[in-house]
């Protein structure tokens, strides 16, 4: 590592690196854009579109899961080319321009193809971009770097929802379809404005290769590979926030109320995010991600029990703190196991195993809720995330 990359990764802004910084403001502005259309995604879907339930749930299975297909591999390639930025942007742009696309889709496949092509860019960027973030970070600090950078993340994830909101209102006269199509293209402006930063701010490490890449040797480790494998197990029990907003449908609340439902899921991530990734790193990350599946457990039976307010909201707060743990810690713990020369290789690893496994989670959860109920969706994902809990008590420390 040169001297010029030494200087930047000093310098620091509220207990984290520039770059770090950096793409947590990209981030922010990336999932602006995503969680200004999430909340009426669902309603899109069935109520425009006309999509039954278990084909719903099936889509947005799909879309949750399809990202994960590329992340490994996409990680692999810039472990080798040892530049991240390119792959950034790239899966990026390739978000902006599918979301705000959405605004002209008639059928239920076009919008699952514009779907799958912004988790393709998601797909792109997640593993090249978490692997900067490691590399931009401080040794024994990965917890907090991801903890803020998630932290930005879902600070956007609550802007957005917030701005929908406003934008149904001031669009309330029209046509609840033309409200939404208005939606999706204004939906692209803050995806923009996040390009402009990558290309003009966010640097590439180019730290050099010191040991010649001849496998992913940290993923041949017992230990690492039953981490993953309960990781494969959780994601069974990781529905689609759709059925979260669904479950509120159920309930009589309606689709500007179920936003603000979301909006406080993404408040309780955001505000637990950085505490939380950065208490791992003195805690422990594997008791950490231990805890969190037992957070998850106790989030889907909120959500099956749920027949007022009050239960309703606990549901939705305790959805919130979980995903702050699921979604911040395994990252940091994958980065800490893996060879400087495979950062990417082995988050992505973790991100496709996830993914995969999303995937048939949110089929199996549609099927319960066309067969028996939306109840016995949660109830499943229950039993998921507490047999996970249990399986994480049998991985050593590291």
């Amino acid at each position: 590592m040169g001297d010029n990359d030494k200087g930047e990764i000093e310098r620091r802004i509220f207990g984290i690196s520039w770059n770090v910084f950096l793409l947590g403001i990209v981030s922010f502005l990336n999932d602006m854009s995503s969680e200004m259309i999430s909340p009426i995604v669902p309603s899109y879907l069935t109520d425009v579109l006309g999509e039954g339930k278990l084909i719903s749930g099936s889509i947005m299975g799909a879309i949750e899961s399809v990202s994960s297909l590329f992340k490994v591999a996409f990680g692999y390639v810039s472990d080798r080319f040892r530049r991240r930025k390119a792959f950034v942007f790239t899966g990026y742009a390739l978000s902006t321009l599918a979301k705000g696309s959405l605004a002209f889709t008639r059928y239920w496949w076009d919008f699952l193809t514009l779907r799958v092509l912004d988790r393709v860019g998601k797909g792109i960027r997640t593993a090249p971009r978490d692997a900067l973030i490691a590399e931009s970070s401080e040794k024994g600090k990965s917890g907090r770097s991801f903890g803020f950078h998630r932290m930005m993340d879902t600070l956007g994830a609550v802007a957005g929802p917030l701005v929908a909101i406003g934008l149904m209102k001031l669009l309330v006269k029209l046509p609840k379809e033309t409200a939404y199509r208005y939606v999706f293209l204004l939906s692209a402006v803050p995806g923009i404005i996040a390009l402009f930063v990558i290309v003009l701010f966010v640097k590439d490490r180019g730290r050099e290769v010191k040991k010649k890449i001849t496998g992913i040797s940290a993923l041949r480790d017992r230990n690492l590979q039953l981490f993953l494998a309960v990781v494969a197990i959780g994601a069974m029990g990781r529905y689609s926030y759709a059925f979260t907003l669904w479950k509120a449908e159920e309930l009589g609340y309606t689709v500007i109320q179920g936003m603000a439902f979301y909006a406080l899921f993404n408040l309780i991530y955001a505000l637990s995010a950085y505490p939380i990734g950065t208490y791992s790193d003195r805690f422990g990350k594997k008791r950490m991600i231990t805890i969190g599946f037992g957070v998850a457990a106790l989030a889907s039976l909120a959500f099956a029990c749920a027949s007022s307010l009050p239960t309703i909201l606990a549901a939705f707060v305790l959805y919130g703190l979980y995903t702050a743990i699921e979604d911040t810690v395994p990252r940091a713990y994958m980065a800490d196991l893996a060879r400087e020369y495979e950062k990417g290789t082995v988050i992505g690893a973790y991100h496709t195993v996830f993914g995969v496994f999303v995937f048939p989670a949110s089929v199996i959860a549609g099927w319960l809720w066309k067969s028996y109920s939306l109840t016995s969706s949660f109830i499943f994902s229950t039993a998921m995330n507490a047999i996970a809990l249990v399986l994480m008590l049998v991985i050593r420390d590291r």
